[in-house]
């Protein structure tokens, strides 16, 4: 049967031929089928003759149109594929009361962490009603505070968000982005706090936060900004340059700092030491290597001095004291050291190795108070410990439990010698955040003179987090591996075999999953649903081999891990395959499609949001894109092509194959995932689909990655994406 067709009356048998249960699945008439119509005839996707030639062998291409984003044809089938997919994902049993339920779970006030500039304290706070966070400013904690900037007004859809701020040196202006619908390209605007009012500068043709640094004097920043092409726009595709702007001027006026000629894919951005007396230039070529230069902005010519160019790991900046750089690195140290460079005695040999590595990963790192504030990943969750800058350990700040901690804000180290340091320790402090799977991101001071952690403003929500309880296990991927994997459930739960289960993923970008609060795992833990997050390599949990791991070539070993632990889920008796959903979101759009390519028989419904699909051509997209090579290889090399078209979705739907219901999501203003990934994938896997399980292709007009997206619109979107899940595993019934 064409895989154009879905009919309830060929439910029940395509389900069987499928090798599915047919005990729970939905016998209801045409009138009363979820999706509210007779039939779902999916849109007819051209199919040109398109292919390529890789290393010979010939690749069809036959959606290649599809990367025309802003063509008629494009445009139609989106409109098509709409149409098909909101009456459908609106009619589903449920959705109205998940999409009410979630309203509500969203709706809870939280506090970010704080940071401190010109004396005055800058937090961020969301009421849980306005669809962005308001940033605020107050010249003590608790006391009165006054709106610095509130994004809520910038669009009445709030679509238009702010991207990210940075506050001048004295507290007295802000530099802050805009995005608008979902893309990561932004325009960059300056606020006056004193009158309250923007002033008349818009800066152009930068993307994501845009890499805004303020210079010591607060008359001006360094921003990252693309060159045009000939037709006048900005270019992605080429490398980003670092300018000076000058507030008050015209963007015309603006001043090149730096720009790379040695190479075609670094990328610059810049940062200006606390102190002022420095930039600092970091050179990026993907995720895995990059160089750091330097101008010391007391001298008139500021010549650039490449203080580390090796391109043997990646070196972060963690901050400066007068001439001595901190660097957190993994040269040499795959868990990750800190290392100190006085730039009388810059030589690898005479750097000065204040944290060691360790048997735990340093995730990730700060200065401020004082000390480096060392946040260490155990078996993929955090604690936090204090080193002196001498390099002296100095105990650890004690968490409120199994958890995560982000977003560490310290005050920074003034200039002088080390041990002249440790008389102010009494008068610093430093702020985090913590979360867990059922536990808010709620604030914390730490205070130095005390060594007392307390909290500052602790989130409360609607969601009854003492039912349920998050442990860790531990299970055996393909090759042996001992991969870790929270689960998270209700307290009461015995069980049998038959729980509804959401496995979701990254494994990838040496980014880790810990434990994190979020409302859409509030709903799936409501519905009575298992939540099973398992630590993938390809992530960072535990240092570079385990990123490493999970890369290139070795790409597989993040799928293998994903389905072992779907295996595990089963084996040990807590469900199903047709009660395991699995979802993912960019990288993890990758892995929950490519697994489900490999083992469609395992799953019960599978969610690719915003993912990257087609791995053969995802780096001609732009330069950013290209970056992740690092991560993926390109097709451009034979060894890195035959691994990628292996796994690569795009490339292995199998024609006339049962699938499980599917929901490919994304949104047509995703300018870092591009669209086109989706609608390929989309297109291709409806016309391969052999039997009645749905596949939607969701589409945001106004939407993109993810990043600024309203709350509004990421109830929707949690919504369509729980009912259709609840509907495919027989939950509503």
């Amino acid at each position: 049967m064409s895989g154009r067709w879905v009919t309830a009356v060929a439910l029940l048998m395509l389900a069987t031929a499928c090798g599915q249960d047919t005990e729970n699945m939905n016998t209801e008439t045409p009138e009363t089928a979820a999706a509210g119509t007779e039939s779902m005839h999916y849109p007819v996707a051209r199919r040109s003759d398109h292919s390529d030639d890789y290393f010979g062998t010939e690749v069809p291409d036959p959606y290649r149109w599809m990367e025309d984003l802003d063509s008629p044809e494009v445009a139609n089938w989106v409109t098509a594929q709409n149409a098909i997919a909101r009456p459908y994902l609106e009619s589903l049993p449920e959705r109205e009361q998940i999409r009410e339920r979630a309203e509500t779970l969203w709706s809870y006030k939280s506090w970010g962490v704080p940071m401190k500039r010109g004396g005055r304290y800058f937090f961020e706070v969301s009421d849980g009603v306005a669809n962005h966070p308001v940033l605020y400013v107050a010249k003590d904690l608790g006391g009165e505070a006054e709106i610095a900037i509130d994004p809520n007004g910038f669009s009445e859809d709030g679509t238009i968000a702010m991207a990210s701020f940075a506050v001048s040196p004295d507290g007295r202006k802000i530099a802050y982005a805009r995005s608008d619908g979902g893309t990561d390209w932004i325009t960059i605007h300056v606020r006056d706090l004193t009158t309250g009012q923007d002033l008349d500068e818009v800066l152009r043709d930068a993307k994501f936060g845009g890499g805004i640094s303020w210079l010591a004097d607060s008359a001006g920043f360094v921003y990252n900004r693309y060159p045009l092409d000939e037709n006048g726009r900005a270019d992605d595709g080429q490398q980003a340059r670092v300018f000076y702007h000058r507030v008050g001027d015209p963007q015309t006026r603006d001043v090149l700092v730096y720009a790379v000629t040695d190479h075609p894919r670094r990328q610059p951005s810049g940062e200006v030491t606390e102190d002022g007396a420095y930039l600092l230039l970091t050179i990026t070529e993907g995720y895995f290597e990059n160089g750091v230069y330097y101008m010391d902005l007391r001298q008139p010519e500021r010549p650039v001095v490449r203080l580390i160019d090796l391109w043997d790991g990646r070196y972060e900046f963690l901050g400066s004291n007068g001439q001595r750089f901190y660097f957190k690195t993994n040269a040499g140290a795959p868990n990750g050291r800190v290392i100190a460079i006085d730039l009388d005695r810059p030589t690898p040999d005479q750097w000065r190795v204040v944290v060691p590595e360790k048997e735990t990963p340093i995730y990730a790192a700060s200065l401020g108070a004082d000390h480096v504030v060392l946040h260490y990943l155990t078996d993929a969750h955090s604690t936090v410990n204090l080193v002196r800058l001498d390099g002296t350990p100095d105990g650890e700040i004690a968490l409120p439990g199994l958890g995560t901690v982000y977003g560490i804000n310290a005050i920074k180290p003034s200039s002088g010698d080390e041990d002249k340091l440790s008389s102010r320790l009494g008068d610093e402090e430093i702020f985090f955040g913590f979360t867990s799977y059922v536990d808010p991101a709620s604030t914390y001071r730490f205070e130095m003179s005390r060594r007392a952690v307390e909290p500052l403003e602790a989130a409360a929500t609607p969601f009854d987090g003492e039912a349920y309880l998050t442990r860790q296990v531990f299970y055996a991927s393909k090759d042996g591996t001992r991969i870790p994997m929270f689960l998270t459930h209700r307290k009461d739960l015995e069980p049998d075999g038959q729980q509804p289960t959401l496995l979701y993923g990254y494994g990838g970008f040496n980014q880790a999953l810990t434990p994190g609060y979020s409302s859409r795992w509030a709903i799936w833990l409501e519905m009575g649903g298992i939540l099973a997050i398992p630590n993938l390599r390809g992530g960072g949990e535990y240092g570079k081999r385990w990123h490493e791991a999970g890369t290139k070539l070795q790409k597989q070993n993040v799928f293998d891990d994903f389905i072992a632990a779907a295996e595990w889920l089963i084996d040990e008796g807590y469900t199903r395959p047709d009660k395991l959903a699995i979802f993912g979101g960019s990288n993890g759009g990758l892995l929950v499609a490519a697994c489900m390519l490999q083992r469609p028989e395992l799953f019960g419904a599978v969610v690719p949001a915003v993912g990257v699909l087609d791995m053969l051509r995802y780096h001609t997209a732009s330069a950013n894109a290209r970056m992740w090579a690092t991560d993926y290889g390109t097709s451009e090399n034979e060894d890195e092509f035959r691994a990628q078209y292996a796994y690569s979705p795009l490339h292995n739907v199998v024609p006339e194959t049962c699938y499980p219901p599917t929901l490919v999501q994304t949104g047509d203003h995703d300018d870092r995932v591009v669209s086109w990934h989706s609608f390929k994938f989309g297109a291709e896997l409806q016309q391969a689909q052999s039997c009645a399980n749905p596949v939607v292709v969701r589409i945001e007009t106004r939407g993109g990655h993810g990043a600024g997206k309203p709350k509004w619109m990421r109830i929707e979107e949690e919504a369509d994406r729980f009912a259709f899940v609840r509907q495919a595993l027989g939950m509503s019934r």
